[in-house]
This record gives structure tokens, C-alpha cells and sequence, in this order.
């Protein structure tokens, strides 16, 4: 058995401890938020948050997370509201299919949380999950107006 944070709650898996994260996730907890995509850490649909720092689950195994804090699309909102960067997803219209979008907010909030003013240059390094749909400019898009918002908010920032 190895004991785990999810989403806040602690959890006790019975699995192999080579087991990928996603496996664990999807199988055990039931955490379907978490796409597989490639399992070769390429495309970035399985991202999630180990310790507040973005991670591929398809490439962390089980044994890795012990005793660690795991947050995953489904635990990102909180009061039943989006996170502020599910909200600029929805409000930039960003996902066409979907698929990879889960991944992507999880990579555009770690990103934030790191860089909270994130320049385009950041954004571009930063965020580089795969979506086969190309719905990049959106996310630009959504990704600049989080970071203009911090900078609006930083304190001395002009109005």
C-alpha cells in the first residue's frame, strides 16, 4: 500500500509501485479528468500537479507520489466555481474536442503559479501540451489575459 494526496483527500493504493501515476488515477481512483494521450511524455494530456509543480503522469510512477500532494483537474475548482484559468478557458472558448484541455489547464496554472506575470515568451516555453484540434491562439489568448490580469493586480501597477 502506498498513501498519497488527492485533490486534498488521502488515499491508499494497492497497486505495483512502477504503476504510472495516470494508471493510478484513472484506475484506482477513478480521476478520468486526466487523459492519456501518447505515453511517451510528448503531448502533455496526462499533466497534473505533484507537490504544486506540473508532472506527466504517464511518466511518474506510483512509488514516486508516496507521501506527496497530487491535485488533478478534478480537484483544480473549489465552491463548486472554475478556477480562474478553467474560467478563462471557457470565457477565450479555447477547447475545440477537449481532449487535451484538462492537461493544458493544469500546465497553464502551474505555469501562472510559477510565472504570474508570464510573458509571450514564457507562454510559448511554458505551455507546450499537444492539441491536435490547433487551438493555440486561443489559448495564447486566454494565457495573455491571466497574465495581464496579475499585472493589473500587482501592487504600484497602473489602472
Amino acid at each position: 500500500m502506498i498513501t498519497l494526496t488527492v485533490n486534498g483527500k488521502s488515499e491508499a493504493i494497492d497497486a505495483e509501485p512502477e504503476t504510472p501515476l495516470l494508471w493510478v488515477l484513472r484506475d484506482h481512483l477513478n480521476l478520468t479528468g486526466t487523459k492519456f494521450g501518447c505515453g511517451v511524455a510528448a503531448c502533455g494530456a496526462c499533466t497534473v500537479h505533484l507537490d504544486g509543480s506540473a508532472v506527466l503522469a504517464c511518466m511518474v510512477q506510483l512509488s514516486a507520489c508516496a507521501n506527496r500532494k497530487i491535485t488533478t483537474i478534478e480537484g483544480l475548482s473549489s465552491d463548486g466555481k472554475p478556477h480562474r484559468v478553467q474560467q478563462a478557458w471557457i470565457d477565450h472558448q479555447v477547447p475545440q474536442c477537449g481532449y487535451c484541455q484538462s492537461g493544458m489547464i493544469m500546465a497553464a496554472t502551474a505555469l501562472l503559479t510559477a510565472k504570474p506575470h508570464a510573458s509571450d515568451e514564457d507562454i510559448a516555453k511554458g505551455l507546450t501540451n499537444i492539441c491536435r484540434c490547433g487551438t493555440y491562439p486561443r489559448v495564447k489568448k486566454a494565457m495573455r489575459a491571466l497574465a495581464d490580469a496579475n499585472s493589473a493586480s500587482k501592487p504600484g501597477a497602473r489602472s
